[in-house]
């Protein structure tokens, strides 16, 4: 990301760039970045988007070897079109023989970076990872929002904040708005501002879903799941998010077992560090055998989806009412 911002400032730019990952935000923010740095903003004559799967290459190459229209610099965008999870070998071929007035942008969730066209892209110009932001990352970067509209955030109503928002800077930046114009007058942000506007993510709902099972609150952990359903939340990514919750918990005590801090766990699981202090209260509520378990369980509920022995919806259910129950780890979902 260094180098990419050096690129910007200096106006010194690479013939090919590739934003991937996680934080869409991110992505989104360093490709209008990119396009308003490379033409201006009038320039609609030499620039060319493509989305979605089914490029066609040829096309592309094609665009790329037209000189500009009365313009320095031709950019072409190409976003999700998921050819770095194939070899697009002739597109890799191609870039480092690509006349020097074009400029390639490539905006994708997901590489292979042992693919040809990956490869390609960091040999002749920028493959630029843009993941989740860590916690410090993420505080100075709402501090810095919130000093922009010349206000004041309690410590209690920053915590809470993150709490909902989760990590992802699309949520983050919506979330912030909301309560900006909720505020709007006032100079001082506090928890009870945050409690009245701020909605709980999916991520979040997931994490009390948890904790309502590890307390034996059926009801409760039922509750969650179906406010999620009425949300238009499918159930099979609410099974992924569970998965996902009952791993990172697991990782969490076994790290936690081994001594390590929650700053050690935060560095060697790859989790924020205030996701880890929540977390680590809600795992001491679980045996690490019942976690493990648990994840061994969702597994088998995906599979037993897939192969139409359970409905969605029941699976997750099923999931719900084992945990949240006594007889915990009793697997059902075998044959």
């Amino acid at each position: 990301m260094k180098q990419l911002n050096e690129d910007l400032k200096m106006g010194v730019f690479k013939p090919v760039y590739l934003l991937y990952g996680e934080e869409d935000y991110l992505k989104e923010t360093y490709k209008e970045r990119l396009r308003q740095a490379v033409l201006a903003p009038e320039d609609t004559m030499n620039l060319t988007v493509y989305q979605g799967k089914g490029v066609n290459i040829r096309e592309v190459i094609s665009q790329a070897d037209t000189m500009p229209f009365f313009a320095e610099r031709r950019l072409i965008l190409l976003e999700d079109t998921g050819l770095f999870k194939g070899s697009a070998a002739e597109l890799a071929e191609y870039l480092p023989k690509m006349p020097s007035e074009t400029i390639m942008v490539f905006v994708e969730a997901e590489v292979d970076k042992r693919g040809k066209l990956y490869k390609a892209v960091k040999s002749c110009g920028r493959a630029v990872e843009l993941g989740r932001q860590d916690e410090k990352t993420l505080t100075a970067w709402v501090l810095s929002q919130v000093k922009r509209e010349k206000k004041n955030v309690t410590r209690q109503a920053l915590e809470l904040f993150f709490q909902k928002a989760g990590n992802d800077m699309v949520n983050i930046s919506n979330e912030l708005e909301k309560v900006f114009c909720y505020t709007y007058g006032r100079n001082v942000i506090d928890a009870e501002d945050i409690q009245e506007i701020c909605t709980v993510t999916a991520e979040n709902r997931i994490f009390d879903m948890i904790h309502a099972m590890a307390e034996k609150n059926q009801r409760k952990a039922l509750d969650l799941y179906y406010d999620l359903l009425a949300l238009k939340e499918p159930p099979m990514r609410i099974l992924f998010l569970i998965a996902r919750q009952f791993n990172q918990l697991y990782q969490i005590k076994d790290l936690a077992e081994q001594g390590f801090d929650s700053g050690g766990i935060s560095q060697k699981a790859g989790i924020a560090p205030f996701i880890i202090k929540r977390s680590l209260r809600q795992a001491q509520r679980f045996e690490k055998e019942v976690l493990r378990q648990a994840v061994e369980d969702c597994v088998a509920a995906e599979e037993a989806v897939k192969t139409g022995k359970l409905g969605d919806r029941l699976a997750v259910e099923m999931i719900l009412v084992r945990y949240s129950g006594s007889g915990s780890g009793e697997r059902d979902f075998q044959n």
